[in-house]
């Protein structure tokens, strides 16, 4: 035998009873699709429908000479991000929605009540509502009714059930959020009267809120700048007005952006312009005060100039020391002369007096020397050429002497203008530095003027042609006029799904958490080898419990099926030696055990056996109250010890089998009945007597077959006993009730080898389950007439 022949749970599935098990409760279903058909019907019935709205737009792609461009320019604005969610996030940003609410007046709700429904009035209301305060600053929600009476009057309810008040149009009335004053519309007040009507009004951002998760917005493709607006609503042109309401706003509140750049734009290079004007007018300045101080007009004309004068400079600077030089040395020559000597002559003096009188002296000296040559010094003559030479030697050293001062003068004054020469001359490169600077700063400044010029023309070209950011493709339309929801088509494939689904479910989880057992089939899959002698058919409290004689009932054909087989069954073991001690038992009270061994019994009776049946329960004994009401008066005797039993039976040994044993006529029949007696105070130390083992022998010499009724296997220990006197167990387990875990008791006993000879019949089938999963049923019993309802479980 395998390990798992005896296991608790079937390790394969049987797709034909799987399907079986649903297809058995077809009326189930179709209750259930009926039901559910039902529900969608009301649903699309009372649900209250909503139509479907939708536009396209185009998204302008931006320009790089938008009016941004100057920030661009200037690296101010940087980022990457994708242009068509921004511009979705910015189409149903919170604020443009609160202007859309704002403008269509979306807050206030007026319905007309109905016996069931409401519908909203959103064209032409017969209602004006006013308050005195704006609506921006309503911060909760209100809702009141009103009922039209007359032109002029209207009652007033702040709510359905509560009391009303008679107003008049223009009347003043107190609110939670304010004063309100109502106001009739003359187009429309005369067929509203006698209407109830409520208002609902809200705060507008609640509603802003509302309509930003309803309305969805979507490229049409990835890369698309076609963005489609979606809306559903109760009211077909109510969608639309949101929707074009909402492009509307965007557009314009995206020019007005737009404008408002511009014009900062146009403002902030205003304020740079007069700034960079007045920068530029002091670096003017700066320039040409540089050069006057300076006194410079060309740094390049004025630095050649300077060179070439500095040149001719330092020539006659030179010239003059060399002429101050020989003046000196001659002045030296003659301050130092002895001797009447020549002087030289032709020195390049610029002073001719002192060359004439050089020549004139040496002259004179040259006629000295001559007469010298013939005469003596003290001849009158050369003493008179003396006097000449020496006034002319005086003379000429006065006029050297002032020749050397001019001279002197001249180079201090050459030298002074060759340091400013020179001053002039190394100083250039800084001036020009300087002024280099001054004129980089200054053509900057002048090129930031032009370029600000520049961009505020382009600001105001920019102001003066802003367009929106989108190019409304198609305005807010419907394609179908139906409402889109409830989908009515789509309800009731909901409904028909789910009344499929239902019911599928609640069997399957039935059928997943059920534990018990139902059917021969599901008990042979958790006892394996372990023979499954019959099933016993359900039988209703109207029905007679007890098989007749003649009785072709399905109980009494499933217990003549229990008979065949248990006949068999014992037959095929032992041939030769009698094997007819039946014990029957199962896990608990209230399984069948005591119904079984009694119709077991008058069955084979019926069949021309000889049968005993013993009632074995010794704790609580049920057997005669089961057979019938005038037994269980005798058996209530026989508890109170009036009447003879096994247990009497064991404690005694002087007792006889045939002292104990009742014949009892029942269904035209005459049971042969031992009752279990009087409750002992220590039924298991009675049970363990061998007068028991007496018992049995004795009766089975007497009797075809001993059906024994004893108590339950789970509870006591008492069954136990009795089975090592039973050729054959049979246990019985309830359907419906008998938990599939409890059988791993009976299978682990007869495991260990405590009781042996193990077979199972289950009791109280219903007749859907009857046979294989019901298609094999008993069908040889008197026919009878199904209402409808019972149908399903055929």
């Amino acid at each position: 035998m395998q390990n798992d022949a005896h296991g608790l749970s079937s390790d394969s599935l049987d797709i034909k009873e799987t399907i079986q098990g649903y297809t058995k409760n077809w009326l189930w279903f179709l209750f259930s699709v009926v039901l559910f058909l039902l529900i969608g019907y009301v649903y699309n019935r009372y649900t209250i429908s909503e139509y479907e709205a939708q536009a396209l737009i185009k998204i302008q792609p931006e320009e790089g000479s938008s009016e941004l461009g100057f920030f661009k320019d200037l690296d101010l604005l940087q980022g990457n991000s994708n242009p068509i969610l921004d511009e979705i996030e910015i189409i149903k940003s919170r604020s443009n929605l609160i202007q859309v609410v704002r403008q269509l007046e979306l807050n206030t709700q007026i319905f007309v009540q109905g016996d069931i429904l409401e519908s909203e009035l959103y064209n032409n209301p017969p209602l004006n509502l006013n308050f005195l305060e704006s609506d921006s600053i309503i911060s909760i929600s209100y809702d009141f009714f009103l009922e039209l009476t007359s032109e002029a009057s209207f009652a007033f309810k702040d709510s359905e059930g509560g009391e009303s008040q008679a107003y008049t149009f223009g009347s003043s009335i107190e609110t939670p959020i304010g004063e309100l004053i109502i106001t009739p519309n003359p187009k429309s007040i005369k067929n509203a009267i006698g209407k109830r009507f409520h208002i609902k009004i809200s705060p507008i951002t609640v509603v802003a809120d509302a309509y930003k998760d309803r309305i969805i917005i979507a490229p049409n493709d990835k890369n698309s700048y076609v963005l489609g607006l979606y809306l559903q609503d109760r009211i077909q042109k109510k969608a639309k007005d949101i929707i074009n309401t909402l492009i509307q706003v965007y557009n314009d509140n995206a020019i007005k952006m737009k404008k408002e750049v511009a014009d900062r734009t146009s403002n902030f290079i205003d304020a740079r312009i007069k700034e960079i004007s007045s920068s530029l007018s002091k670096v003017d300045q700066s320039a040409e005060d540089f050069k006057t101080d300076r006194g410079i007009t060309d740094i390049a004309s004025e630095s050649n100039m300077n060179l070439n004068v500095g040149m001719a400079n330092r020539q006659e600077l030179e010239n003059a020391t060399l002429q101050l030089n020989m003046a000196s040395s001659m002045l030296d020559m003659v301050q130092n002369q002895d001797e009447y000597e020549t002087l030289p002559s032709n020195l390049g003096l610029s002073d001719q007096t002192v060359a004439a009188t050089t020549a004139r002296y040496n002259q004179i000296v040259a006629q000295r020397n001559s007469l010298l040559e013939s005469s003596s010094e003290r001849n009158p003559v050369v003493q008179e050429l003396d006097k000449q030479l020496n006034s002319l030697k005086n003379s000429l050293a006065s006029s050297l002497n002032n020749t050397a001062e001019n001279l002197s003068m001249q180079i201090n004054s050459l030298s002074k203008q060759q340091s400013q020469i020179n001053y002039r001359i190394y100083s250039a490169p800084g001036n020009e530095r300087e002024l280099r600077d001054i004129t980089r700063q200054q053509v900057t400044t002048e090129e930031l003027y032009l370029y600000l010029l520049e961009k505020r023309e382009e600001a105001q070209i920019a102001f003066a042609s802003a367009s929106p950011p989108s190019s409304i493709i198609d305005w807010a339309y419907s394609s179908k006029n139906t409402p889109v929801y409830p989908n009515k088509l789509m309800t009731y494939f909901i409904a028909i799904s789910l009344g499929l689904l239902v019911p599928f479910i609640v069997i399957y989880a039935n059928e997943l958490l059920d534990n018990k057992i139902h059917n021969k089939v599901g008990l042979e899959k958790i006892v394996g080898d372990i023979p499954v002698l019959a099933e016993i058919p359900k039988v209703s409290k109207k029905e007679n419990l007890l098989v007749g004689k003649e009785d072709r009932s399905v109980l009494a054909e499933s217990i003549r099926i229990l008979q065949t087989n248990l006949d068999y069954l014992l037959r095929s073991k032992s041939k030769k030696e009698k094997r007819n001690i039946i014990l029957v038992t199962s896990s608990v009270p209230g399984e069948g055990k005591t119904f079984l061994s009694s119709n077991l019994s008058l069955t084979l009776i019926n069949s021309g056996k000889k049968t005993l049946l013993v009632g074995a329960d010794i704790r609580n004994p049920k057997l005669l109250r089961f057979i019938s009401r005038e037994q269980a008066k005798a058996e209530k005797k026989a508890i109170q010890g009036s009447g003879l039993g096994l247990t009497e039976y064991l404690f005694d040994n002087d007792i006889t089998l045939e002292e104990i044993t009742e014949e009892l006529p029942l269904n035209g029949t005459t049971l042969s009945m031992v009752y279990s007696g009087k409750v002992p105070p220590n039924p298991a130390e009675l049970l363990m007597k061998d007068r028991l083992n007496q018992f049995f022998e004795e009766a089975s010499k007497i009797y075809d077959y001993i059906i024994v009724d004893s108590a339950p296997l789970l509870v006591v220990a008492d069954t136990q006993l009795i089975a090592n006197h039973a050729d054959q167990i049979l246990y019985v387990t309830k359907a419906g009730s008998t938990e599939n875990k409890v059988l791993s008791f009976p299978l682990k006993l007869l495991k260990e080898g405590k009781i042996k000879n193990l077979s199972f019949v289950v009791n109280n089938v219903a007749a859907s389950k009857l046979g294989y999963g019901g298609k094999y049923g008993y069908g040889y019993s008197s026919s009878k007439k199904k209402a409808w309802w019972k149908f399903g479980a055929a």
